[in-house]
């Protein structure tokens, strides 16, 4: 039995993407998916509401596993190769699409690997979030309000500063909603900009310049 598994917060257009990479993969190597499950929540939750406990109920010694990426199994490095780990010990394998190097190695090797993953995606995320809250404090100690002012269309708008920054996280696969989180700094802080106007800054700033 092969399962193909795809996780996301609320981008639909990420869920397209994963999709995608699955079935060019299962394409290309004539691996006919079994069944699919689709899941849109964040890593935050617990494994049932992310389904996990599902895939280990339905996946047994010789079935296959296929995600796009590590981190669509969870956002914590120990938590991804506990899971990698407990499915290799029922006898299922795991091939992660975007980082098939992890599927030519087993053992020590493959969770020195998974690891290494974990931990550099762990400090990415870190790392954004510091300069984004920090380039977005600075932003506020000078006044400025965040978001696209009324009527202001043509003039430079506020979120120009972090317009890289977006577009990185753009091609990292981070969804709207991940990218608002970030700019934000935490969540319990509470939000400064809005889904809305970071999602028309996106479509009408950045992907109108790249097409």
């Amino acid at each position: 039995m092969t399962v193909a598994y795809t996780r996301i917060s609320t981008d639909k257009q990420d869920q397209i993407n994963q999709e995608h990479l699955i079935f060019q993969y299962c394409q290309k190597n004539k691996i006919q998916i079994d069944e699919f499950i689709k899941v849109e929540m964040s890593t935050r939750k617990s494994e049932e509401k992310r389904r996990i406990d599902e895939l280990k109920e339905k996946l047994k010694n010789g079935d296959t596993l296929i995600v796009s990426e590590l981190s669509r199994l969870g956002r914590k490095m120990i938590e991804v190769l506990n899971l990698v780990k407990w499915f290799g010990d029922q006898g299922v394998e795991v091939i992660f699409v975007n980082q098939p190097e992890l599927s030519l190695v087993n053992g020590a090797m493959r969770d020195f690997m998974i690891a290494a993953y974990g931990y550099f995606a762990e400090t990415e995320r870190e790392f954004i979030s510091m300069r984004t809250k920090a380039g977005l404090e600075a932003a506020r100690a000078k006044g400025k309000k965040l978001g696209r002012p009324k009527g202001a269309k043509g003039k430079e708008n506020l979120l120009d500063p972090y317009r890289e920054q977006i577009i990185k996280l753009l091609d990292m696969g981070l969804s709207i909603k991940a990218i608002q989180n970030f700019l934000n700094g935490s969540e319990e802080e509470g939000k400064h900009i809005k889904y809305t106007t970071l999602k028309y800054y996106i479509d009408n700033h950045i992907k109108e310049s790249i097409v």
